[in-house]
């Protein structure tokens, strides 16, 4: 049995607790966030305490949390409570050094527009600018503003509204949706670390939407309880609807020569040998096949 190590986070330093919750809740997608206080000066910075909440209305929320060294508040916070209005700009791979470098601690009225390198565009709504190399721009309101704590790691949940959405076409797929291999993004992992969705990084899942899949608690017994197949293989298969007829399981079995001389072995080979091809179909996505071998 695995032997858990076990934290209370009331008896750990703030860094250690930061370090465990970062490394382990990720990736965690990136609001680059420009803002503006009452005398104009803008301030553009990364946040990766950030996601989406809701549809209709449209609410990301953000956090810039309390620095743990000196529980000091972030430029961010202070321009968002003097103008409660803010940019997210999107980040994908093509900017990511500099919205890095954008992260650096600059005193107040420093812009990180110009330290950075990156372009400020007018917003339409709002008075924070854009970024013209971000894929997608969110001019929002600030609803509100949460304070989580006053000690040093406190989050500020800032709650926008997205007002507009500027989208750039050259990311978007033949029928205008966008396309995650074009929009190349970015998340923050644990310490210096970061993944990008991209290539062989992206992969699909079904959603059982549409089909009621039979759970994981239906499958036979030999299956459920399977040396070979992995608890994704069982999610796959539980989450089919219906299992192939027994006509087409025959044919299936005439036309595959390696599924023939498979079902020549016995007991623990066969059940080895079936599991393992269709693993190797699953692996593929082809489920209603991987079926086909297990009931053969």
């Amino acid at each position: 049995m695995e032997t858990y190590r076990t934290y209370k986070p009331d008896e750990i330093g703030a860094a250690e607790l930061q370090n465990i919750m970062q490394g382990s809740i990720a990736p965690r997608p990136i609001c680059f966030a420009s803002t503006i206080d009452k005398a104009g000066n803008i301030n553009l910075s990364p946040f990766s305490f950030f996601n989406m909440f809701s549809t209709k209305p449209p609410i990301v929320i953000f956090s810039p949390a309390r620095r743990v060294r000196d529980n000091t508040t972030k430029h961010s916070l202070e321009n968002v409570l003097e103008v409660p209005e803010v940019c997210i700009n999107i980040v994908n791979y093509a900017m990511i050094q500099q919205v890095s470098l954008s992260s650096t601690e600059y005193a107040k009225g420093v812009n990180e527009f110009v330290k950075s390198g990156l372009t400020p565009i007018q917003s339409t709504l709002i008075q924070p600018p854009r970024v013209k190399e971000s894929p997608v721009q969110m001019e929002c309101v600030v609803n509100q503003v949460v304070q989580l704590g006053n000690t040093g790691g406190a989050g500020n949940l800032i709650i926008c509204e997205v007002k507009l959405i500027h989208v750039n076409p050259n990311i978007l797929n033949a029928v205008g949706k966008i396309d995650q291999q074009k929009i190349d993004l970015v998340a923050r992992l644990g310490g210096d670390c970061y993944v990008r969705a991209n290539g062989d990084a992206l992969f699909e899942v079904p959603k059982p939407l549409t089909t009621l899949g039979m759970g994981v608690d239906a499958l036979p017994d030999e299956i459920r309880n399977s040396k070979y197949l992995t608890g994704n293989d069982l999610g796959m298969l539980g989450n089919t609807e219906r299992l192939p007829e027994q006509t087409d399981i025959d044919v299936y079995k005439r036309m595959n020569k390696n599924l023939t001389e498979i079902l020549q072995l016995k007991g623990d080979e066969l059940v080895k040998a079936k599991h393992l091809m269709a693993q190797s179909l699953l692996i593929n996505k082809d489920v209603e096949s991987a079926w086909k071998v297990l009931l053969s």
